[in-house]
């Protein structure tokens, strides 16, 4: 745990000083009780003697004014140093959260991260210092004790030292159960946690279905489950518990018979005796506070393990020697397999995609057109082949530079909740108004930003909450005109818009498309969409099925052709559709 602890720590010096801080007050401690044998002895006598108490005393309370002082240095120094982990720490993961593959960043991953940069790493630093340090207090003062009774009578500190593998076998134990309580109750406390947010996203449908003040079903069980746990938790360590406790009180039974027999005996003499017994007190009492430590040291302990999972998860590899320069746009699958863990999602893909060209990636869901985008972008390495750009492999670019010639506009675009011109800024920070308006005016943004109360300043919402679906893509796709990206991959941006979107979308993507200099690659099977694209590649089942012009595969008869023709029926039936409901209004 302590090894576990020291790794994290981005300034292992100044925990490895508290640590010794911590040892020397522990060790002191032990020590300034074992004055009491030569100053009991002196003063418990018919005729107290003074003189050779003194000595004693003086040592003593020179003892205990470095106990103070140095107990103050340590109070502050702790605090400092657990802000100084929560900072550090939550600055190494981020750190290292952005050298991760993108496709790494999946919904469950990123609520670890939400948890591990928060609460797990707020609790390893608390817990390291207000817990961590007091247990090395609670472990190091009894063995102190134990090593100044044997000074004073072999017999009682065998007794103290008899009572420690019980102690320490029982208090495994009941840590094992508490790491376990813990590791079962944070779960429970994640899924909560994602049902509070659902509730606070989710309540238009909430309060649509009555269960606006209630909350989902799954958020009622995971309650209830959160509430179950808990109890099994407290139910499973009781009995370990006090099993310790039993163990401790019955040690501290048995050093009070030895030690009154060994008195009776006359083997112990009266100062001894005392000394002894407040000894075996200060024995008992740590080792107590052990069982109340425990539970915090595992549940440290897991956050640890936590915040280092997501620390060993490997980084990008990055090349000895990266290249610095796209020299084109020009994209090309090489042979490339890849599989989503144990799912094949493609298997053996070729093709090429010439500098300036647009195109269309098509093919019945699960094919794999989202895959070969993710692998141009780098959110992934193949397994097998080669993923080129600028005819150089991914793999040997140097990855900021990949980005920084890359856009990607996704199928559900997410904005941040800030105004419609910073959203736009992520893209080119540095923008002036000119080159915004015209990104927006390309990209049909300006139609959405006029009809908005405030113009650029209007905020967008939570992940862009307050704009409809199609005016979030258009958003997503001025940022690439504004990045000026010599690829631009689009992944299915005008499914499930309204024509009046879909057709702005097509236009913008027209628009991206006409530059003679950039490579654009689009999902989509709209005609809309498709009219852009000078190359078709079909996909099925995470192969090329058929590659072409749209004119060429529509007469093919293939894949293209059959999904082609189910979206005229399907547009053809919904354009139907709704003139019927108009005449139906009007009549």
């Amino acid at each position: 745990m302590i090894r576990n602890l020291y790794r994290l720590w981005p300034n292992p010096k100044l925990f490895m000083r508290m640590g010794a801080l911590q040892t020397v007050l522990a060790i002191l401690q032990g020590l300034l009780l074992g004055l009491l044998v030569p100053i009991l002895t002196a003063l418990l006598q018919p005729k107290p003697d003074f003189a050779a108490a003194s000595p004693w005393l003086i040592v003593g309370t020179i003892g205990l004014i470095v106990y103070w002082v140095l107990t103050v240095i340590a109070t502050p120094v702790g605090f400092d140093a657990s802000i100084d982990l929560a900072a550090g720490l939550r600055h190494h993961v981020m750190r290292h959260i952005v050298t991760l593959p993108l496709g790494w960043f999946t919904s469950e991953r990123k609520s670890r991260i939400a948890r591990a940069v928060t609460a797990d790493v707020g609790m390893a630093a608390h817990l390291g210092i207000t817990i961590g340090l007091p247990a090395i207090t609670s472990a190091l003062v009894p063995i102190t004790i134990i090593a100044v009774a044997f000074t004073i009578e072999w017999r009682m500190a065998l007794v103290f030292l008899a009572i420690i593998p019980f102690a320490l076998l029982t208090l495994r134990r009941a840590g094992r159960i508490a790491g376990i309580a813990d590791a079962e109750l944070e779960e429970a406390n994640r899924e909560i946690a994602g049902r509070a947010i659902e509730l606070g996203q989710a309540q238009s449908v909430l309060r649509a279905a009555g269960q606006g003040r209630t909350g989902s079903m799954r958020m009622r069980e995971a309650l209830d489950e959160h509430r179950l746990v808990y109890r099994r938790g407290l139910s499973r360590s009781m009995l370990p518990d006090l099993s310790f406790i039993a163990v401790v009180m019955g040690g501290f039974i048995a050093i009070i018979v030895v030690g009154v027999h060994l008195f009776l005996s006359g083997t112990l003499s009266v100062p001894k005796t005392i000394a002894l017994l407040v000894l075996a007190v200060r024995f008992m009492e740590p080792l107590g506070n052990l069982i109340e430590l425990i539970g915090a040291l595992h549940a440290m302990q897991n956050a640890v393990g936590r915040v280092q999972s997501i620390l060993d998860t490997p980084a990008l590899p990055v090349s000895a020697k990266p290249v610095n320069q796209l020299k084109h746009a020009g994209i090309e699958f090489k042979d490339v397999t890849f599989s989503y863990g144990d799912t094949p999602a493609l298997s053996h893909v070729t093709f090429h995609c010439r500098p300036g060209s647009t195109t269309a990636l098509v093919g019945p869901s699960g094919s794999g057109k989202t895959t070969v985008t993710r692998l141009i972008a780098r959110f992934f390495d193949a397994d097998a082949g080669s993923v080129c750009v600028g005819g150089v492999d991914v793999r040997e670019l140097d990855h900021s530079v990949l980005l920084n010639d890359i856009a990607v506009v996704f199928q559900d675009v997410y904005l941040f909740d800030d105004t419609i011109e910073e959203n736009l800024r992520i893209a080119r920070p540095d923008a002036t108004r000119e080159e915004l308006t015209e990104a927006a005016r390309s990209a049909r943004l300006d139609e959405v930003i006029d009809r908005l109360p405030h113009g650029w300043n209007t905020r967008v919402g939570e992940a862009g909450g307050q704009l409809s679906g199609g005016e979030r893509q258009r958003v997503s796709i001025a940022r690439a005109f504004l990045k000026k990206a010599r690829i631009v991959l689009i992944d299915e941006a005008a499914s499930a818009l309204d024509p009046a979107n879909e057709r702005a979308i097509a236009e913008a993507i027209a628009g991206l498309a006409r530059d003679p200099n950039r490579t654009v690659i689009v999902i989509a099977h709209r005609p809309s969409t498709l009219a852009a694209a000078d190359h078709v590649i079909a996909l099925d089942g995470g192969r090329v099925a058929e590659t072409g012009t749209p004119a060429e595969l529509r007469q093919a008869g293939g894949i293209f052709a059959r999904l082609y023709g189910q979206y005229e029926r399907a547009r053809s039936w919904h354009i139907t559709k709704a003139g019927m409901t108009e005449q139906d209004r009007r009549s």
